[in-house]
């Protein structure tokens, strides 16, 4: 469910490849996310990796399937599943390479965690963005550490629990990604962002990356670990249950308002 390329010049192109799913989060696209993190992390031939997605969308966030499967099993079940998710996501944020995100289209929920989890991101100017989960009565809980990280606390609160969805220029804004361009060009703006790290030090981009962590807000295992028992909560709550019943049978959860208009 991913395709990973390497050219020449040490730049893996890391793809989505779930695109008839807009790239939701399966279980095997976590694993298969988790797998690859590591053999990139392993191969010091890998200079800069570009995350990017197949398709029409970037991500659209959790497989609301998969959600849905977690959220019927035991509490072993559930939480075996939000610390795949939460690996996964620690994987790619603490890869030594460079991450760069080639946001293509939609980025919506996780897909937003996405993003954040790389060191810039470019997208296309039509791409859509938002944290998406309360519209479903979840959180966005494992990817929260990441977006506060990338957003700062008042940036996030302006979207964190909306549910809103919003342009790439708001995105640019709010800083989860750095800048919009038109489509075609895309790649090229992607490029000048890799270029320059092929005329430094790997190991010194690497160690200079791990340094800027530490200054940074701490994602450590004690936050890791609120975040997985964030989600396991939401999950087990009664909004939840009907927020995914209510998507499933295409109707309005119970606890929907009609907007006055």
């Amino acid at each position: 469910m991913i395709a990973l390329d390497v050219d020449a010049r040490g730049v893996a192109t890391l793809a989505l490849a779930r695109p008839e799913k807009h790239n939701a989060l399966s279980q095997a696209l976590i694993d298969d996310l988790t797998a690859v993190a590591a053999k990139i992390a392993a191969d010091p031939a890998i200079r800069v990796v570009v995350l990017t997605g197949q398709g029409a969308s970037f991500c659209a966030g959790g497989d609301l399937g998969w959600m849905r499967e977690q959220m019927a099993g035991d509490t072993a079940t559930k939480r075996a599943a939000a610390q795949s998710l939460a690996r996964m996501l620690g994987a790619i944020n603490t890869l030594p390479q460079p991450v760069i995100g080639r946001v293509q289209g939609n980025a919506f929920g996780g897909g937003v965690g996405m993003a954040c989890v790389c060191d810039i991101a470019i997208a296309v100017d039509h791409a859509k963005f938002g944290l998406t989960e309360t519209k479903l009565g979840l959180i966005p809980a494992t990817i929260g550490p990441y977006v506060l990280a990338r957003m700062g606390e008042a940036m996030a609160r302006r979207v964190f629990m909306s549910g809103r969805v919003f342009g790439a220029d708001e995105a640019a804004t709010l800083g989860i990604i750095a800048r919009a361009v038109p489509e075609g060009d895309l790649d090229a703006a992607v490029a000048a962002e890799v270029d320059p790290y092929l005329a430094c030090a790997p190991g010194a981009v690497a160690a200079a990356k791990a340094f800027a962590r530490t200054l940074g807000p701490a994602i450590d295992e004690s936050v890791v670990a609120r975040s997985i028992d964030a989600l396991i909560a939401q999950w087990d709550s009664e909004e939840a249950k009907e927020g995914i019943s209510a998507f499933f049978d295409r109707r309005k959860p119970d606890w929907a308002v009609t907007s006055a208009s």
